[in-house]
């Protein structure tokens, strides 16, 4: 397993933007696609993005298309998540994961080596 690291989260209003991070240690980073997804209280961990081992393609939940970027470094074995436009419906802890069986994009159980989480406010 690789270890991941999230961070970037915070408070912020309604309409604001987040950077969040996701730094892996390891030397096969690049090797793997890498996905976030986010759990809020009360509520089962949900798929938000997933980029390619390459970065040519992504994936989103719909909830988040058109504001939401998910984007790597493999140089600098980080994975990102540009969140613009936040809603208060995006309250939730965001974890990072290497996906490691092809079958789907979306399915946390596709993904290992999650990390600790970074919490996300957006409330007025």
């Amino acid at each position: 397993q690789v270890q991941l690291v999230e961070s970037g989260g915070g408070s912020v209003q309604p309409g604001g933007s987040l950077r969040l991070s996701c730094a892996a240690s390891g030397r096969t980073f690049g090797n793997y696609a890498m996905g976030w997804f986010r759990q809020a209280p009360g509520k089962e961990r949900e798929f938000v993005a997933a980029i390619s081992w390459g970065g040519r393609n992504t994936y989103y939940v719909d909830s988040v298309k058109g504001r939401f970027t998910i984007s790597r470094d493999n140089a600098k074995n980080t994975v990102y998540l540009q969140m613009n436009s936040l809603k208060p419906e995006d309250t939730a802890v965001y974890y990072c994961a290497r996906r490691i069986y092809d079958s789907s994009w979306n399915e946390a159980h596709d993904y290992d080596s999650w990390g600790q989480g970074t919490q996300v406010t957006v409330s007025s």
